[in-house]
Formats: C-alpha cells, structure tokens, sequence
C-alpha cells in the first residue's frame, strides 16, 4: 500500500457512519480491479432537499481529490463530468 494513512481514513469512516444523527450518507468505493460501487441515502423524500445535500456532498468530495492530487477544481470537476456520462450505474 503507498498510502500508510489509508486504514486510518477508512477506520475513521466507518466509525462516522455509526453516528445517530446523519441525514445524508455517501460512500464510493474504487476495488483494485476498477470494479466500482456506491451507497447513497438521505434522510429526507423532499428533493430541494436531496438536491442540497447531494451538492454538499459532491462539492466536499472535488474539494478534497482537487487539493489531494495537485489539480484545479475545474479540472477535476470536468474529469469527474466526463467519468459519470461513462458509468453504466446500477
């Protein structure tokens, strides 16, 4: 593994998805194979709502993997654009 903090991360994720008062939940997950999956839920049937919270969540992830990989917001957020069209999701 190249990363030694990468246990810690997921460590620390599963611990705040045990959390009682969370309203939206997010978790992609990228297998060594290029096998993909996701979990997404919100607390909420409302989609203004829905909307929001998607953004928050969506904007927080570019944010990091902009700042992580040394790239801009623009082009992460035209990679991430050009990776949904392509995804066959489930």
């Amino acid at each position: 593994m190249t990363n030694p903090r990468f246990e810690e991360v997921k460590t620390e994720a599963a611990d705040a998805l045990t959390e009682d008062e969370l309203r939206s939940v997010y978790t992609g997950i990228v297998h060594e194979d290029g096998r993909h999956e996701y979990y997404f839920g919100n607390d909420t049937t409302e989609a203004g709502e829905l909307r929001e919270a998607a953004a928050v969540q969506l904007g927080m992830l570019l944010r990091v993997l902009a700042d992580r990989s040394d790239s801009s917001l623009e082009a992460v957020t035209d990679l991430a654009t050009e990776r949904a069209k392509q995804m066959e999701l489930r």
